[in-house]
């Protein structure tokens, strides 16, 4: 069974594709359910009407399924709580300039 932390490793290469960074660092990963081998992986965007949001699922999918253990993906889109810049970790805030 695949652990939190070997999702969330894996997570650390999904990118935004208009801000060059990865989901995690961004602050766009809320949370992951792991219950056997399926993977339930919480997430948003930067905005609602963000463009790259298909593409950026579409990788959260093909990511986590290549974790050993995972067999089924399912990705939560959700709004609450509202994605801020202040989600972003320190290092991704001093790379785009923020703060």
């Amino acid at each position: 069974m695949a652990t939190r932390e070997e999702i969330v490793e894996a997570l650390h290469t999904v990118e935004d594709p208009e801000l060059g960074m990865d989901i995690v660092e961004l602050g766009l990963f809320y949370d992951v359910e792991i219950a056997g081998p399926k993977v339930k992986v919480i997430h948003t965007l930067t905005s609602m009407g963000c463009p790259a949001g298909p593409m950026i699922q579409e990788d959260i999918s093909r990511t986590a399924k290549e974790v050993p253990g995972v067999e089924d993906v399912e990705i939560e889109l959700t709004w609450d709580p509202p994605w801020t810049p202040d989600r972003m970790s320190d290092d991704a805030k001093f790379i785009l300039g923020i703060g």
